[in-house]
């Protein structure tokens, strides 16, 4: 597919009059769209919601666009919840799944009445020493091991993953749950990141309802919901097609009805828990061209770096990049497109063909709606960017304001012998 900018050169060129680049931008109006689109996808299930993973976008603004389709906020550490409490989200629309669980995260989850994803056998003892009871609707996270195959090759080793409970563990936690008053369960399970394929929710699916029918049969559990987590992805990548939510709901609905509705479980929701997918291509990294480099390479420096986006630089992720206004220019340049930090690592793109790059260009980095600024840090003293909503008339609002140097010294604010000024 062409990937371009939801942002125009002369839109950019009025934004930065008021903000400064590096920042990140996202898209309200394709953000909306996609809620409608996933929401009419998964229709047929009365009981379906999109719980959004928070760790991809922590923004209390997106959060707050998504809960207007009834979405609920995916939740893995205090603050997660922190900020889904703050945003007027009630417990049934909070899902904590979380691992290696500090006490006072199951506690407070438990005091938003947040539903809880157990991710280990050994977490019911520690989860009912922790808050003195069991809550009456629990979920547990299931991992079967082995690799996770589909017609186009292994996506995925589960076999190698620190989450989720074996079959067996599965069986026994239900039962322990029971007996100790758990009264409603979900079953959850994280297979594959980032599949750009549209079997992978339908399979996952398929192996999950097998599952609680067998669950239900030897445990006798009352089995409310199937969370099929995230893991459906988004192409990166222009040679690629994106994923159709709408197949996807499709080939689900299909596996729901050949062996949950014979079973007698027709009345089982899905659940999902996508942050990629929901915002992903709805967000950018804006960032200006500062200096170039002629030695063994040829380097463009930006005023971005991986503090920005990290993902290039941990994972060697590609990010497509448009020069603004050279859209149409051909691409007879090969850079390596740098940010400052000293690591040789912090690279946006190694040896990409773009067009010409003068001083002064705007590039746009896409698909960053989703672990784009939340994957954020402040190695070498650099400073988190502002991130800006583009708005469905066009107008811009801010929705994060930049780190300053305040911000990042504030952690010494408590000594009086320190004091850091420039």
């Amino acid at each position: 597919m062409e990937k371009k900018p939801f942002v125009t050169k002369s839109q950019v060129e009025e934004i930065v009059k008021t903000y400064p680049t590096p920042f990140h931008l996202y898209d309200e109006k394709g953000i909306r769209e996609n809620a409608k689109k996933v929401k009419e996808a998964f229709a047929w299930n009365l009981g379906f919601r999109e719980y959004f993973a928070v760790k991809a976008t922590p923004n209390p603004y997106i959060l707050k666009i998504l809960q207007e389709y009834d979405m609920g906020c995916d939740c893995s550490s205090y603050t997660e919840l922190m900020l889904a409490k703050s945003c007027g989200f009630d417990g049934k629309h909070i899902m904590f799944s979380s691992n290696d669980t500090p006490a006072e995260e199951f506690a407070y989850a438990d005091e938003l009445g947040a539903i809880i994803n157990l991710d280990d056998f050994t977490h019911i003892d520690f989860l009912e020493e922790t808050i003195g009871h069991i809550p009456e609707t629990i979920s547990c996270r299931y991992n079967p091991g082995g690799v996770f195959e589909l017609s186009n090759g292994i996506m995925d080793n589960p076999g190698d993953s620190k989450y989720g409970m074996t079959k067996d563990q599965l069986i026994e936690a239900f039962k322990i749950l029971k007996d100790k008053g758990a009264k409603h369960f979900g079953v959850h399970a994280f297979l594959a990141s980032n599949t750009v394929t549209n079997e992978y929710y339908p399979k996952l699916a398929g192996e999950l309802f097998e599952l609680i029918v067998e669950l239900k049969e030897k445990t006798g559990c009352d089995i409310r919901f199937v969370n099929l987590s995230g893991g459906v992805g988004i192409p990166y990548t222009p040679d690629k097609e994106p994923n159709d939510i709408a197949v996807i709901g499709e080939g689900v609905h299909k596996k729901f009805d050949e062996i949950l509705v014979p079973a007698g479980l027709g009345d089982v929701s899905i659940y999902t828990e996508m942050g990629r997918f929901m915002l992903g291509p709805y967000g950018c990294l804006v960032t200006k061209a500062i200096h170039e480099k002629h030695i063994y390479k040829e380097y463009i420096g930006v005023d971005a770096c991986a503090a920005n986006l990290m993902r290039p630089a941990i994972y060697g992720a590609y990010h497509h990049i448009t020069v603004l206004g050279k859209e149409n220019a051909p691409c007879d340049h090969v850079y390596d497109v740098t940010g400052s930090l000293c690591e040789n690592c912090d690279k946006f793109a190694v040896d990409r063909k773009l067009p010409e790059i003068d001083m002064g260009d705007y590039l746009v980095i896409h698909d960053t709606g989703a672990h784009g600024f939340s994957m954020g840090y402040n190695y070498n003293g650099r400073l988190r960017s502002a991130e800006l909503l583009l708005k469905e008339d066009g107008s811009v609002k801010m929705i994060r304001r930049a780190e300053t140097p305040e911000d990042y010294f504030a952690t010494f604010d408590c000594f009086d012998d320190i004091r850091i000024t420039k």
